[in-house]
């Protein structure tokens, strides 16, 4: 049983330390670099010395990065909602990269608001999101596969382990679930061309997605505009504890993101990465467990955790 444990460890040390060779002259393009992991990720590659091409949602946050690092980064502005916004990305990319192509592509941008309960929120709301988490990252993808196909490289798609279990409503966990299946079949595909397509499934960790105004306040917002009716038929106890519950998990988000980053990186810079990377102790203990239950078992379980409606049976 001793030997067996060496083994699987000797294993895991070599696929983590069997490094592709020349990254100094690999291009890495990876969306979402304002802030968060898109960020971190931007500028340790930067001090790995690989050539990174980072897209910026704002003309400051593009500055300030570009500021933080060195000659081996360069930004470019980004909205993945806009088509015209992602063919000029793509040809930016292009007349950087050359015959060379693209040797990793991240999909890191996305949000996380509105979310709360289904019946609480508009198409419009569902709308906002999974634009940005799911279908921003189908056409980014689309545009940039021929340059990483040239280079033989990768493709790392952020999803979540609000991609393996619903916990919330709203489009966050539709849109991850969306880029699961998205990941899955591209990485069949690419399989002959030699590309590889790995997913980053973190837990619950401390970013900007959350955004910056106070989670009750927008909670607030999205219970005065519902119709009377509706509030009378989960009443105001539960939202008040509806509320308390989101911010408690607010509150317990993993603030330390390195897993996170370092995963993104070694999906890059190894020769094995991983398929599914679960950075996080909640998503090892809590999330994949959950996704892998019967169906019946993971809903008792979660319907615990929210509150009884004033109209509840």
């Amino acid at each position: 049983m001793a030997a067996l444990t060496d083994l699987s460890f000797m294993y895991r040390w070599f696929k983590n330390c069997n490094l592709v060779g020349n990254l100094s002259e690999k291009y890495v393009f990876i969306t979402g670099c304002d802030s968060g992991f898109g960020n971190l990720l931007a500028k340790q590659l930067v001090d790995r010395g690989m050539r990174v091409l980072a897209a910026c949602f704002t003309e400051e946050g593009a500055q300030k990065l570009q500021q933080d690092t060195s000659y081996r980064l360069q930004t470019t502005l980004l909205d993945v909602t806009k088509s015209e916004s992602i063919k000029a990305a793509a040809q930016w990319l292009r007349d950087q990269v050359g015959e060379q192509g693209l040797w990793a592509l991240v999909n890191n941008a996305g949000v996380g608001l509105p979310s709360g309960p289904n019946e609480w929120l508009t198409k419009e709301d569902f709308v906002k999101v999974i634009n940005v988490n799911l279908v921003g990252l189908i056409e980014v993808t689309l545009h940039m596969l021929p340059m990483v196909k040239r280079a033989r490289g990768r493709v790392i798609n952020m999803s979540s382990c609000g991609g393996l279990v619903a916990v919330i409503g709203g489009g966050y966990c539709i849109s991850k679930f969306g880029v699961e299946a998205f990941s899955d079949s591209i990485r069949r595909e690419l399989h002959y061309f030699g590309v590889k397509v790995c997913i980053i499934e973190p837990g619950n960790y401390r970013t900007a997605i959350l955004g910056k105004e106070n989670l009750e306040s927008r909670m607030r917002k999205l219970w005065e505009r519902l119709p009377q009716e509706t509030r009378d038929s989960y009443g105001e106890e539960y939202f008040r504890n509806y509320t308390d519950k989101l911010k408690n998990i607010m509150q317990v988000a993993e603030p330390r993101v390195r897993d996170v980053i370092n995963s993104m990186e070694h999906a890059i810079v190894s020769r094995s990465p991983r398929i599914r990377y679960n950075p996080g102790l909640d998503a090892k203990l809590l999330y994949i467990p959950l996704a892998k239950l019967p169906t019946p078992v993971t809903d008792f379980i979660l319907s615990r955790y929210l509150p009884r409606p004033a109209d509840s049976v």
